[in-house]
């Protein structure tokens, strides 16, 4: 008889819990910001008691982090998507298109466009959003690229530089159109296209001949 997975098993209650509170303050950080949610507030969109939401995550900031995280692991964007340094065509293929939908969804570009507003005043948001998320995914790709170099096919230098290079290219006008406001329908139908591309060119670009 073949094993059920972990991930068809039904979530403990306390797993529940935990995961309405990182709904609730992914919605209230979306609309609010940093700076003006609070953890009652947290609670009560939540259905859960104050002492709960401190029971899962000690402090704002600790939630705050946790969210971003949520969102990044919901796309996938995690260890186990950059962990075979034999394929790399394929595996950042791959990562090129979780990637790219991930900083082009409403809550990243909400996020982000929060933290902007809000730097001057609190920028203690901001350095927490660059951690959980831009940094720790810049940290994980160039972690692969260096298992990728040492197998000898490609030599991508500092790959700490190549990994921002990779994450910025996939960027796009997409992303930049979303954070201005303006209409990106246009570009919607290419954008997989796009991400794809930014992977094969990266990849030639360091390949050794």
């Amino acid at each position: 008889m073949t094993p059920v997975s972990d991930t068809s098993l039904p979530m403990s209650r306390s797993e529940q819990k935990k995961q309405q509170i990182l709904v609730a303050a992914m919605d209230l950080f979306c609309r609010q910001g940093f700076p003006h949610t609070s953890m009652d507030e947290v609670a009560r969109l939540a259905g859960v008691s104050k002492q709960t939401v401190y029971a899962h995550f000690g402090s704002k900031d600790e939630l705050f982090v946790a969210a971003i995280e949520s969102k990044c692991i919901g796309h996938n964007l995690n260890d186990d998507l950059l962990k075979d340094p034999q394929q790399p065509e394929a595996t950042l293929m791959r990562f090129a298109i979780k990637f790219g939908e991930m900083i082009v969804s409403p809550e990243a570009i909400t996020v982000f466009k929060t933290c902007v507003a809000q730097s001057e005043s609190h920028p203690e948001a901001s350095q927490l959003f660059f951690a959980a998320g831009p940094q720790h995914i810049v940290g994980i790709l160039a972690d692969y690229l260096h298992a990728v170099q040492a197998l000898g096919k490609y030599d991508f230098g500092n790959v700490q530089h190549s990994a921002v290079r990779l994450c910025l290219m996939l960027f796009g006008e997409l992303k930049l159109r979303l954070e201005l406001g303006l209409d990106v329908s246009p570009l919607v139908a290419d954008r997989e296209a796009y991400v794809c591309g930014c992977a094969q060119m990266f990849l030639r670009a360091y390949r050794i001949e």
